[in-house]
This record gives structure tokens, C-alpha cells and sequence, in this order.
């Protein structure tokens, strides 16, 4: 049977996670769950990292935006949608979210629409069409955005 970690322990190896990448309350408190601490103490331990700003839930929002729109290419509506099932507050997703450039995001649709369109096969460009907008919704991205990046894609018949 695994040993139950104490408090102390418990506390130093929160504050070496958060020291390592940016965290929020919901990944510590699964972390304490796992070693097996107590509501209480998970409470306590989580104050305290708050209060030692190992954890600011409005700085890990803006990491993960900036990551998640980055490198695994999402839209707001994908990383909003992620943030709020780790129990990110309104305020702070939308104080994230606006640090994301338009012309960066437009151009990152495009680029994505059009590597995507090189990869599937359609009847007509109606086909064509539909099968990018369901990409693109999938990826997060909202449908005014996708429809204007469409216009200035060329989809051969």
C-alpha cells in the first residue's frame, strides 16, 4: 500500500510542480487527490500556493492561451471550453483570450485551412468547403472567422 504523504511534503512537492510549469487549482487538486490528501489539507495546501503566488489562475490563463494558440494551433472556442473545465473563471478566459492577435489568428486559419484542403478529397467545392468548416470548428475556431478565411481560399473544381 502507497504511504500517505503528510502535510509538509505534501505542500514542498506542490510548490516543485508549480515551480516546473504553470498550474491551477483544478491540476493541484487532482495531484493532492492522487497522494491521497484530505479535503482540509488540499484546501490549506492550495491557499498557501495562492498566497505564495505559486498559483495565479490569471497568469496560467494567458500561458495556456498563448500555448494552446501557438502550438497545438486551437481556436478561442476550443481553449475557452479547456480553460472552463479547469475551472477557470469568465473574467479570466476572456482577459486571456483578448491578448491574441486578429491578424495573427486570421492568418493562422488560413494556413491551416489551406494545408488541410491539400490533404482531403471532395466531389466539388461545396464538399470542399463543408469538410474545412468542420475542421475548423473542430480546431475551436468560430464560423465568421473560418467563412472569411474561405473567401480567400481557391478550391479547384
Amino acid at each position: 500500500m502507497k504511504k500517505q504523504l503528510q502535510y509538509e511534503e505534501a505542500l514542498a512537492k506542490s510548490a516543485a510542480l508549480c515551480s516546473i510549469s504553470e498550474k491551477c487549482v483544478s491540476d493541484i487538486q487532482k495531484k493532492l487527490l492522487s497522494w491521497g490528501i484530505n479535503d482540509e489539507e488540499s484546501e490549506r495546501i492550495i491557499r498557501r500556493l495562492i498566497q505564495e503566488k505559486y498559483i495565479d489562475e490569471n497568469r496560467f490563463a494567458r500561458f495556456f492561451v498563448k500555448d494552446k494558440h501557438k502550438f497545438a494551433k486551437w481556436g478561442k472556442g476550443k481553449i475557452a471550453h479547456a480553460l472552463k473545465e479547469k475551472g477557470i473563471n469568465q473574467e479570466n478566459i476572456n482577459e486571456a483570450l483578448e491578448q491574441i492577435e486578429e491578424e495573427d489568428y486570421s492568418e493562422q486559419l488560413d494556413t491551416l485551412l489551406n494545408a488541410k484542403l491539400k490533404s482531403i478529397k471532395y466531389k466539388n467545392a461545396f464538399d470542399a468547403k463543408a469538410k474545412l468548416i468542420r475542421f475548423g470548428m473542430g480546431r475551436g475556431f468560430e464560423y465568421e472567422a473560418i467563412m472569411n478565411a474561405l473567401k480567400k481560399i481557391h478550391i479547384e473544381e
